[in-house]
């Protein structure tokens, strides 16, 4: 049985998860937390990585894949060669280009610490230029690809809600306050498997602050 290794407050080992739980594969999580995961398995020591019946796997997106390419039931990329590139582009965008910017803001607006005003200057315009450019890709009918859920959406449902919140704790603005994302998710917040990664995010999250305090 695959074995996801992570920890359930990450938003990366959540979009894995969550890919996992639409697609009804079976597979069995392994707590790891950052500082205690396997060198052999994650080089990096990031997680999520995968434990496969061939052998490890790191990397969230390459984790994805390789579920997409082994388990076809159930398929979160479509047909379509080009439909399925649109996928991935959106999953780049959120990630790339909205995500991984709004994380220099995260220390200040999630965990009690300071970000510099020179980098929340920086980052603002940034911010407002990608989802500017995200919002010429995103369709929200009903998913954010088109008709079907994708890989897009289990990015979007993990990483959209963090964006939203830490540009609104640091500048007074949700940023993503111009797309129907509030909808969006009401309407992910549905799906049974969405529901069961926010819940385990939600206890996990509690655990992960517990430790930090921790001397």
């Amino acid at each position: 049985m695959l074995k996801l290794c992570g920890f359930a407050a990450s938003n990366y080992y959540n979009k894995v998860k969550l890919a996992l739980l639409e697609k009804g594969v079976p597979f069995e999580e392994v707590l790891a937390w950052l500082g205690e995961t396997d060198p052999a398995a994650s080089p990096l020591g990031k997680v999520p990585y995968a434990i496969t019946d061939q052998g490890p796997l790191s990397e969230s997106t390459i984790i994805l894949e390789y579920i997409e390419d082994r388990y076809p039931d159930n398929p979160l990329l479509p047909a379509s060669p080009y439909e399925a590139a649109k996928v991935r582009e959106l999953l780049r965008y959120i990630e790339l280009h909205l995500e991984l910017l709004a994380r220099n803001l995260y220390a200040e607006a999630f965990f009690g610490g300071k970000v510099s005003e020179n980098l929340k200057e920086k980052i603002r315009p940034q911010l407002e230029k990608n989802v500017a450019g995200f919002g010429k890709l995103v369709k929200f009918s009903p998913f954010i690809a088109g008709e079907n859920f994708t890989l897009a959406d289990c990015a979007a449902a993990v990483h959209l809600p963090l964006v939203s919140s830490a540009s609104k704790i640091i500048y007074g603005q949700d940023m993503l306050a111009g797309l129907p994302v509030k909808d969006y998710l009401k309407r992910l917040g549905e799906r049974p498997a969405v529901q069961k990664v926010n819940a385990d995010r939600k206890s996990n999250t509690e655990v992960m602050m517990a430790r930090m305090k921790k001397p």
